[in-house]
């Protein structure tokens, strides 16, 4: 494949994805390829690998008789793929207990959970803007970091999968909480739990490293519902993808 053609695949994967985000193509939309190229400026070929790429994050799905539409995704289907998150994030914890070497392989998580503390701790109130986008770069970062030190080609690549859909992302849901009150206790929630998942590793606990990622990642689906109370849930990107049917209480994390 020529290097034009890789440039305008990726253009396409990106453009297309965009889109998406940006709510220009909403859940339902049936894909034109026709004008899809024109509005990306890339040619069909690229534009089909594109749309096969967006079908394997789970963004699109194919339709009888050919062609896509943007996928929706029902509370319960957001609260699998979180929960899926969860369990390869559980995995990675329990790998990076088993695998680690001592204090100096811990030094890039103990150092994300200290930058971490500096945000969220102290009498200064809520981050600010910069602030805010730094904790959700270091929230980011601390979930990652599991995965390095799991040490495990293939429960990355898996983790990767899923994080194509946004709303299973770690930090989908706080943006969105930025002007109520429980922004901050979210935040100091979600970083205590850093300390304990941090703390199970270096005591070599592995069964509780595990538990605690996994309990951690549900944390999501406690602040979709606070997002849904608050009406702010339009303000995320692609979360025109998300239907309208809310959690029953039953559904809801204990």
């Amino acid at each position: 494949m020529t290097e034009a053609a890789v440039s305008q695949g990726l253009a396409a994967i990106l453009g297309l994805r965009q889109l998406i985000m940006d709510g220009e193509l909403l859940a339902g939309d049936r894909l034109s390829e026709v004008r899809l190229a024109a509005r990306l400026e890339v040619s069909r070929t690229p534009l089909r690998l594109a749309l096969a790429q967006l079908e394997h994050e789970g963004l699109l799905q194919p339709v009888p008789g050919g062609g896509f539409v943007v996928r929706s995704f029902n509370d319960r289907q957001v609260r699998d793929a979180i929960e899926l998150r969860g369990l390869l994030e559980g995995q990675a914890a329990r790998l990076a207990t088993q695998r680690n070497n001592g204090a100096r392989a811990l030094g890039n998580l103990v150092a994300c959970v200290a930058k971490l503390d500096r945000i969220v701790g102290g009498d200064a109130g809520p981050p600010t803007g910069e602030e805010f986008e730094l904790y959700v770069e270091l929230n980011d970062a601390f979930h990652q970091e599991l995965f390095v030190l799991a040490d495990s080609d293939v429960l990355r690549d898996a983790y990767g999968r899923v994080l194509a859909l946004p709303f299973a992302q770690p930090s989908f849901f706080l943006a969105a909480q930025a002007d109520t009150s429980q922004f901050e206790p979210t935040l100091a929630a979600g970083n205590a739990q850093h300390h304990l998942i941090l703390d199970a590793i270096e005591r070599g606990d592995a069964e509780e490293a595990e538990q605690l990622s996994r309990a951690h990642a549900m944390l999501a689906v406690k602040n979709l519902e606070a997002v849904r109370v608050s009406g702010g849930l339009e303000k995320l990107p692609g979360s025109g993808l998300i239907s309208d049917a809310e959690l029953s209480q039953a559904e809801l994390p204990a």
